[in-house]
C-alpha cells in the first residue's frame, strides 16, 4: 500500500484495518453503499479518495469523510503467475504474436483489478484461449510501452523481429499495439518490410481488458482468422468497423487512421476501402485482389532518416518561427489546407529549403481527397518553389515514407521520384464514389 499518496488520517484508518490494494471493501457514506476491490491510488486522485473496482468492471472514487464507515469483506489473495507450456497441434498454421504494449496486450490482475502489460507469452495467449482452435500460437513481448512512446528505434526493432519470425517458419504475425500511434507503426512496417510474403497484422483495443465492453479478444480472433484464411500477404490493421462487437474491417497498413478517441469503430481506411470484412462467427469476405502468400524470404530495410518533420499549416503561419526548422531538416511534410496550400508568406521559405536540398512534400489536412497544386496560383507557386505533392497520401504516412525514402536513396531527385511512386498501396490517382 502506497500510504504516502493518501492523507495522514486516511492512511491511519487503512493501516488500522489492515487494508491493502486488492482488499474487497464495503464503504458506506451519506446513505449510499459501495462494494468493490481497492485499486492502487494514483497521483490524479485526491488524498482522501479511495478507488474501488465495482462488480460491473468500472471504477468509482469515494471521498472518505470522518463519518464514513469502511468494512473489510475479503483480504487480497496472492496469485502466483508462471509461464505455461503451450502444446502445438499438428496441421494448424503457426502465428506469432509480437507484443508492443497497449490495452490489447494487457492482462487483468484479479487481486487488485488493475490492468497490467502482459509480460510473458502465456499471458498473451491465455487472454484468448479459443484462438488455439484455429492456429498454433507463439508469442514474444518485444516492448511493453504506451504507443505514444513508440519511436523510430522501436519501428526498426519491430520490423526486424517480424522478418526474423516469418523467415523462421511463422505463417503470419499479429502485433498487439496501442491504438494512438498504430497508424504510424503500420506505415513504417509497410515500407520497411516491402513485398512481405505473409500477413503482418496490427491490432488494438479501444476498451481495456477489465471492462465488460472490451474488444480485445474479439479483435485478436478476427486477426487470426484473417491471417489463416484470407491468403493475403502484406501489412494490415484489423479493428472493429461498427459500434457493436460482431463486425471487423481489414485496412491496408499505409491507408488507415484513427478517427475517434474512444469509439470501437475508430479506425477507418482513408481514400481507399477496407480490403476485407469479418464477422464474429468467422465469416469473411475479401473485397479486393492483392498479393498472395508465398514462401519468399522477408527482408527488412530499416534505415530511416531522422531529420524530418511533419507540420500542419494554419492561417497566419509565420515563416520566421519555422526558418530554423526548414533550413536544418532534410525532409518536411506539410499538411496544407484544401488541395495542399499554405499562405504566400511561407512560399519563399519553402523555396529556400528546397534550394538547400530539403525535400518538401505537400499533403492535405482534409485527409479525404487528392492534393493538386495546379488549380490555383498559390499551388503553382508552391510547385515552382520546389515542393512536391503525393496524390492522396495521408500526412502521417507521407512523413514516415519520407524518412524511409531519404535513408534508402542517394539523391534529392531520386527521393522525390520515389515519394511520388506507390510502394505499399499508400497512394493512388483514382477515386471511387464511396471513398
Amino acid at each position: 500500500m502506497n500510504s504516502m499518496s493518501y492523507s495522514d488520517s486516511l492512511s491511519k484508518t487503512l493501516d488500522s484495518l489492515g487494508i491493502t490494494e486488492g482488499t474487497r471493501l464495503t464503504v458506506e457514506r451519506d446513505g449510499r453503499t459501495y462494494t468493490g476491490t481497492l485499486m492502487p491510488h494514483h497521483e490524479f486522485s485526491a488524498p482522501d479518495v479511495l478507488i474501488l473496482k465495482m462488480k460491473s468492471g468500472y471504477n468509482v472514487g469515494v471521498r472518505i469523510t470522518p463519518d464514513t464507515n469502511i468494512q473489510v469483506l475479503d483480504k487480497p489473495v496472492e496469485v502466483s503467475r508462471k509461464e505455461e507450456e503451450v502444446e502445438f497441434r499438428k496441421g494448424l498454421p503457426k502465428l506469432v504474436l509480437i507484443g508492443t504494449g497497449g490495452t490489447i496486450a494487457s492482462y487483468v490482475d484479479y487481486r487488485t483489478g488493475a490492468v497490467h502489460p502482459a509480460l510473458s507469452t502465456s499471458d498473451m495467449i491465455n487472454a484468448v484461449p479459443e484462438i488455439r482452435e484455429i492456429a498454433n500460437i507463439d508469442a514474444t513481448v518485444l516492448f511493453s510501452i504506451f504507443s505514444e512512446n513508440m519511436n523510430v528505434e522501436n519501428w526498426q526493432k519491430l520490423a526486424q523481429e517480424v522478418a526474423d519470425q516469418l523467415n523462421n517458419g511463422a505463417d503470419g504475425v499479429i502485433i498487439p499495439h496501442g491504438t494512438d500511434t498504430m497508424g504510424y507503426t503500420a506505415a513504417a512496417l509497410s515500407f520497411m518490410l516491402g513485398d512481405v510474403s505473409k500477413p503482418v497484422v496490427l491490432v488494438g483495443a479501444q476498451r481495456s481488458s477489465d471492462r465488460p465492453s472490451s474488444d480485445a479478444s474479439s479483435n485478436l480472433m478476427a486477426c487470426a482468422r484473417f491471417c489463416t484464411k484470407a491468403d493475403r500477404a502484406g501489412v494490415y490493421v484489423v479493428m472493429h468497423d461498427t459500434s457493436g462487437d460482431d463486425s471487423f474491417a481489414v485496412h491496408v497498413g499505409s491507408r488507415v487512421r484513427k478517427m475517434h478517441t474512444s469509439r470501437r469503430d475508430a479506425f477507418h481506411s482513408i481514400n481507399a476501402a477496407p480490403i476485407a470484412h469479418l464477422d464474429d462467427k468467422g465469416k469473411m469476405e475479401v473485397f479486393s485482389d492483392g498479393p498472395r502468400v508465398t514462401g519468399d524470404k522477408v527482408v527488412a530495410k530499416v534505415d530511416m532518416e531522422r531529420s524530418c518533420v511533419l507540420l500542419q499549416y494554419y492561417p497566419g503561419m509565420d515563416p520566421q518561427l519555422f526558418e530554423d526548422v526548414f533550413m536544418r531538416c532534410k525532409g518536411i511534410v506539410i499538411s496544407g489546407s484544401g488541395l495542399g496550400h499554405v499562405n504566400e508568406n511561407m512560399i519563399p521559405l519553402i523555396k529556400r529549403a528546397c534550394d538547400n536540398g530539403t525535400v518538401v512534400v505537400m499533403t492535405s489536412q482534409c485527409l479525404n481527397g487528392r492534393t493538386n497544386l495546379n488549380v490555383y496560383n498559390t499551388g503553382r507557386d508552391i510547385l515552382s518553389a520546389g515542393a512536391i505533392t503525393v496524390l492522396d497520401m495521408l500526412p502521417e504516412t507521407a512523413y514516415v515514407k519520407l524518412m524511409w525514402v531519404l535513408a534508402n536513396t542517394s539523391s534529392v531527385d531520386e527521393a522525390k521520384e520515389m515519394m511520388k511512386t506507390p510502394l505499399a498501396g499508400e497512394m493512388s490517382d483514382r477515386r471511387t464514389i464511396d471513398v
